[in-house]
């Protein structure tokens, strides 16, 4: 069964376009999964915007999938009012994501589209047949082959972390984390023996530390070293970095990768448009 990751939008917290980083991508996150013939969303941050048009470039028959939101910050979701196949009728998709201070998923989306904000609201301008769906903690969904599950991480705010499983593969995108709480053992037991561990590495143990610049303890997110530990933990078979750090050039990414593999000889850093096969 045909199982896929691709990679829209790989970096953090801000759009980092330009000559610099054309290698590896300045996109915020998005990452797309099939398995069999569902259609996967992960984050709909500037990258959506990308997949979006190459959705309706395909042509063939109407877009329908799942988009599962791990978070509100607006990285993630920057992309949505330029989504387009979002403003077309045929479209169907439901978006998955989890309610926050007593709001549905579906009034927090709207929110972001507003005036003075936005010059046009999600209600008045979206056309596609949708459907909101809240995550409640701890349970699962099955879609056709999919079983996602979903948990809580380390973020302000909260964040989900998801697991995709799909003909006997497994990946896990956590995204988003910081590590050490005591949040951490449970996000090792649920990505324990995942074929992939798509995981914020944002920072090195010293720029986390403040050592090089600002202190970033309490910003959500992980290091390098975090992430090799938490791959190591879990006992996963191939670890992606995500969630570059948009200061980050391609030259940077390249010698950050070197370390990593030092201590995990197949770890990939995630680049837009790559295609991996768990």
């Amino acid at each position: 069964m045909p199982f896929t990751v691709r990679f829209w939008g790989v970096r953090g917290s801000i759009p980092a376009p330009g000559p610099q980083t054309r290698r590896y991508g300045g996109n915020t996150p998005c990452v797309e999964i099939r398995c069999g013939d569902e259609l996967l969303i992960f984050d709909l941050g500037s990258g959506a915007r990308s997949l979006g048009d190459s959705l309706l470039a395909a042509g063939g028959e109407p877009v329908r999938g799942n988009i599962f939101i791990t978070h509100y910050h607006y990285d993630h979701l920057q992309g949505l009012p330029f989504f387009a196949p979002i403003f077309v009728p045929s479209t169907e998709l439901t978006i998955n994501g989890p309610a926050r201070n007593g709001r549905t998923t579906r009034e927090i989306l709207g929110g972001q589209m507003v005036p003075p904000y936005f010059p046009v609201t999600a209600e008045d301008t979206f056309r596609a047949k949708l459907t909101y769906r809240d995550l409640p903690e701890g349970e699962s969904l099955q879609i056709g082959p999919a079983k996602v599950r979903w948990l809580e991480l380390h973020h302000p705010g909260g964040n989900l972390g998801y697991r995709v499983e799909c003909g006997g593969r497994s990946v896990v995108y956590a995204t988003d984390v910081e590590h050490g709480s005591e949040l951490d053992s449970g996000l090792f037991e649920f990505s324990r023996g995942a074929d992939l561990l798509i995981y914020d590495s944002m920072y090195t143990e010293d720029e986390y530390h403040g050592r090089a610049g600002p202190a970033r303890t309490g910003w959500g997110h992980s290091t390098w070293q975090a992430a090799v530990a938490a791959a190591n933990a879990s006992k996963v078979k191939t670890l992606v970095l995500f969630h570059h750090d948009p200061g980050r050039d391609d030259a940077s990414m390249d010698r950050l990768l070197r370390q990593v593999r030092k201590h995990r000889p197949e770890a990939i850093a995630a680049k837009e448009s790559m295609v991996l096969e768990p």
